[in-house]
């Protein structure tokens, strides 16, 4: 499989092309093939490896380009990538696709790439699609052509790196992660190939109204090469507009107003969310079936409504977690419509529980202290001492096992840094499960009342600090 944001034809075993794209307007080539971006203001997406001040960024400018590996999932512009650095740095382009190469074509492709460097002083930059499919004999074979500066090597894949490239490789390239490309990147890409009259559809002059490039997007799932390829076919099959019939068409499919990312997703997102909270199945249901009616991805669903479970059930009920998460599991395992309806179960099960947002408010509240408070040392007492300086400078002292006390509780100990050594942010509710965690709770505050042991002592005259 090529990676290529821009381009569906697969790479060729070797293919110098010294990195040209003169030939971008050919109109016989793909639509994805001559949206090909040269520049970096041209290249959608990445933001966080592109844009200004970072690290990539800034060699590209500088002209120092090192060796890397791209990973990503498919369509998100690996190749892409490779070739516009290629022609930043005024660098020989290269490419091999690991799936059809072999050891000859590496070393024909270095050889190519020493008389290049003899004959006209340029670098190569030497591309390798799926390189995870290369096997440690072929992945070192690059190694010393690395090292020694004769190639710039850029490796793109699909599969983590950590397990399917070698260290030696790995060590002498630097891992950039190409995440999934937004839905406003795809429908910024959709617009420009729209309006583009050189290179895009602009000629055609067709009419395409939001609702159908927000469909088209949402299709696309990330893949800017699939995005651009229905685009395309729906380009042929339009007269002077792409309709949602045509779009419908391709698809294979009714294609409903969901208005993913929109206004529309958003509310029934919430209004799904405010009936499990509300405590309202029937209405949960419908709310939850309307979006998949409309082609929300149910893998979305099954992270919301584990959301839900967190934040809006807790501790009443810690099933509603497990059975969310089941629900999630089905969905990735089996598809549709088995995950569909167990995504159904948890919604309903959600909005039939107990309800508690005491942890989700625990939550917030600890962190928005931490954020605020400064950073506390850890009391000498909760500190291990493994070592015999460590027991010297009294760290572990005085520490009491809990299993060892009565009712495996140790009262009066204090497990928070002196200095907010009162508070408290977990307040259960009284409902469901966490009715029985408030009592138990309730308890044990009270055995720290009445211990002789107390860890800190509030009274000032008394108070000594461990430090």
């Amino acid at each position: 499989m090529n990676d290529d944001l821009f381009t569906s034809a697969s790479a060729m075993p070797l293919m110098p092309s010294n990195n040209s794209i003169d030939n971008i307007n050919n109109a016989q080539m793909p639509l994805a093939a001559r949206l090909r971006p040269q520049t970096i203001q041209d290249y959608i997406g990445q933001q966080h490896l592109l844009a200004e001040g970072k690290p990539l960024r800034e060699a590209i400018e500088k002209g120092q380009l090192h060796s890397m590996i791209l990973w990503g999932p498919p369509g998100v512009g690996k190749t892409s990538l490779a070739r516009m650095l290629a022609h930043l740095i005024d660098a020989e382009y290269t490419s091999l696709s690991a799936v059809l190469a072999g050891v000859k074509d590496i070393r024909q492709a270095v050889a190519t790439a020493q008389m290049t460097q003899q004959t006209s002083g340029r670098r190569t930059l030497l591309f390798v699609d799926e390189v995870h499919r290369f096997n440690k004999a072929q992945q070192d074979a690059f190694l010393p052509y690395v090292e020694n500066g004769t190639i710039t090597f850029i490796g793109a894949t699909t599969e983590n790196p950590s397990f399917e490239l070698n260290n030696a490789l790995l060590s002498r390239c630097r891992v950039y992660v190409l995440r999934r490309l937004g839905d406003d990147d795809i429908i910024q890409l959709l617009h420009r190939a729209l309006n583009d009259s050189d290179k895009g559809l602009g000629q055609k002059e067709l009419h395409c109204s939001e609702d159908v490039i927000n469909i088209l997007a949402s299709a696309a799932n990330g893949d800017a090469r699939r995005a651009l390829n229905l685009l395309e076919i729906a380009s042929d099959l339009a007269e002077q507009e792409i309709t949602l019939e045509i779009v419908a068409e391709i698809l294979g499919g009714d294609v409903r107003r969901f208005d993913k990312g929109g206004d529309i997703f958003y509310e029934q997102i919430s209004a799904l969310h405010k009936s499990v909270r509300g405590s309202s199945p029937d209405a949960a249901l419908y709310w939850c079936m309307r979006m998949l009616d409309g082609g929300c991805d149910p893998l979305y669903v099954a992270r919301r409504i584990v959301r839900m479970a967190i934040e809006d059930i807790g501790n009443a009920d810690p099933r509603a977690l497990t059975i969310s998460l089941a629900a999630w599991d089905t969905q990735e395992r089996l598809g549709s419509p088995e995950g569909e309806l167990a995504i159904a179960q948890a919604v309903v099960y959600l909005a039939s529980a107990p309800k508690s947002n005491a942890v989700y408010n625990a939550f917030n509240t600890v962190k928005a202290d931490i954020a605020a408070m400064p950073d506390y040392d850890v009391p000498l007492h909760l500190r291990n001492a493994p070592t015999t300086l460590m027991k010297d400078l009294q760290y572990g002292e005085e520490y009491r096992y809990a299993h060892n006390e009565e009712g495996a509780y140790a009262a009066g100990e204090n497990y928070f840094p002196k200095d907010i050594a009162d508070k408290i942010y977990y307040e259960p509710v009284p409902r469901g499960l966490e009715n029985k965690i408030k009592e138990k709770l309730d308890y044990l505050r009270q055995l720290d009342q009445e211990s002789d042991r107390q860890r800190y002592h509030y009274n000032a005259e008394n108070s000594t600090d461990e430090r």
